[in-house]
């Protein structure tokens, strides 16, 4: 079930029904003004629908503007503790921001930055984790239990809520999968805002990739969750590239191609590995919403992937072209990349 409340960070609804949006992070020093913003507009163009950057001091706020006129994707302020770079990032222009309400101190502190978040229509979002619950939370539970997690987002909504701010994203991620998809299930149950799903420090691409499946799309298969971030010890790219195959993969996203390939057998001829891999690295940029198939031999390969929209199947040193199961031509091996990519773009 997608959250009940709905709020708009820049030209982008999250939850509410909502499409689910993909977010990732700049990983170049907030110092680093022109790396910072080569690598948003690198992030956008993969199809990054959210972007957040850290601001760790007042110097990092001129970041904000420079990013807002590189791109036009949303801006998340990524603060901590000093509750007025979040009141003069709002005045710099972002669109979004994520804070615990618990860590800036005083209420007087938290209203300052609800009403400059309000003022400037700008939402809020509180991300919790393992490793930042609260002393008195895990006295109380031991560890870092689901409903640990659970307990501590809720605890920084209720400090918005006391000065009626209600345009809040809340998230509760976790190292462990299983800890992080219960904590999504008992907020879903115990709260209408929206959910930004993520497995937190998911390790290196191969794991990392792995776990973030597992978990988010273990969740969105459920109804749950309303924005997703993939993260991963690798460029950030590779992030918005995985959040988007972990959205096809569960048909939730339409747009560009879903890719087929049989595991190879002893009937294989061709050098499927290397072929498949070429043909998914030529079409990754390719947004029509079809389904393509790389097989490894004639006997199988139309017929299990007849529901592709455009395929090829490995021959003895060739290989065939095929069309909703319907063979085509005939072509040499090293040509079956070439022309699958020249039937793509006929479609």
């Amino acid at each position: 079930m997608s959250s009940k409340i709905q709020v708009t960070a820049g030209n982008v609804k999250i939850g509410g029904g909502a499409s689910v949006s993909v977010q990732s992070m700049l990983n170049v020093p907030s110092t680093d003004i022109e790396g910072s913003v080569n690598q948003a507009v690198a992030l956008e163009k993969a199809g990054c629908g959210i972007i957040r950057a850290a601001i760790p001091n007042k110097e990092a706020i001129r970041l904000i503007p420079a990013l807002k006129e590189a791109v036009s994707v949303p801006i998340v302020a990524d603060i901590h503790f000093d509750y007025r770079l979040a009141i003069e990032a709002c005045a710099a222009g972002v669109d979004k921001v994520r804070i615990n309400p618990g860590n800036i101190g005083s209420d007087d502190r938290v209203k300052a930055v609800s009403d400059a978040c309000r003022d400037t229509n700008i939402p809020i979002r509180i991300g919790v984790n393992s490793g930042s619950l609260e002393k008195e939370i895990l006295a109380k539970y031991g560890h870092p239990t689901p409903q640990a997690l659970c307990d501590s987002a809720l605890y920084h909504a209720s400090l918005l809520e006391k000065f009626d701010f209600y345009d809040i994203v809340l998230s509760m991620k976790s190292s462990d999968v299983s800890t992080m998809v219960k904590a999504y299930e008992l907020a879903s149950r115990q709260c209408d805002y929206p959910l930004h799903l993520g497995v937190t420090e998911a390790g290196t691409e191969r794991m990392g990739i792995i776990k973030s499946s597992a978990g988010i799309g273990s969740l969105l298969l459920h109804g749950i969750g309303d924005t997703i971030r993939v993260s991963l010890t690798a460029d950030p790219v590779k992030e918005v590239y995985a959040a988007h195959d972990i959205l096809k993969a569960l048909d939730f996203e339409k747009s560009g191609v879903q890719f087929v390939s049989c595991p190879t057998c002893g009937r294989t001829r061709i050098d499927l590995v290397k072929i498949a891999g070429e043909a998914e690295q030529r079409l990754k940029d390719c947004k029509k919403n079809i389904k393509v198939a790389v097989m490894g031999c004639a006997v199988n390969g139309p017929g299990e992937a007849r529901e592709a929209d455009i395929g090829i199947a490995g021959g003895e040193g060739c290989g065939l072209v095929f069309k909703k199961g319907e063979i085509l031509y005939k072509v040499p091996e090293d040509g079956l990349v070439d022309a699958l990519v020249e039937e793509v773009d006929k479609l």
